[in-house]
């Protein structure tokens, strides 16, 4: 019989509201809002706790190089400036080799761009393959007629945009 009790609809509980008397104390803080702000609360703690007891087993002789290179400004940990980390040799030293990198890639580049045209080119000229014989000066003409009408109809690079070119 349990599954026929499961089978019908309870009413959902609800929280109260706020009465209308204490309305002026503004909203009522419900279950889970307690719960949530608890938790949050405990974890606090919880970090608190854990970091004072880290203080109260530190050794004292214990050393880092954080310890040299920061400092305490109004009770906050700052790291020193690093602006002199590099003298101006290793700086210029950087620069250059940034410079020789760029210039290495831009010409990787320029030869793959020279690559890529010299596969264009070979794809436009097709009409010097083959070779025409003609009797007379008219025939002549009339397969060079011919041949410039093919080449009209070929597909050129030329309607291309400059992207794809």
């Amino acid at each position: 019989m349990s599954s026929l009790r499961n089978a019908i609809p309870r009413r959902a509980h609800k929280e109260r509201a706020q009465p209308h008397s204490r309305r002026r104390f503004g909203i009522l803080e419900k279950h889970k809002d307690y719960v949530e702000r608890a938790q949050a609360y405990h974890k606090k703690e919880q970090t608190l706790r854990k970091l004072k007891e880290k203080a109260a087993f530190r050794n004292p002789d214990e050393f880092y190089f954080n310890m040299v290179k920061s400092q305490t400004i109004g009770g906050v940990h700052r790291t020193k400036g690093e602006a002199n980390k590099y003298t101006s040799e290793e700086l210029m030293l950087m620069k250059t080799q940034d410079s020789g990198y760029i210039l290495q890639k831009l010409q990787s580049e320029k030869k793959k761009i020279e690559r890529l045209n010299s596969m264009l080119h070979s794809l436009d000229n097709h009409s010097s393959r083959h070779v025409y014989y003609a009797d007379d000066r008219d025939e002549a003409k009339d397969v060079q007629a011919k041949i410039s009408v093919n080449q009209e109809r070929r597909p050129s690079s030329e309607g291309l945009p400059e992207v794809i070119k």
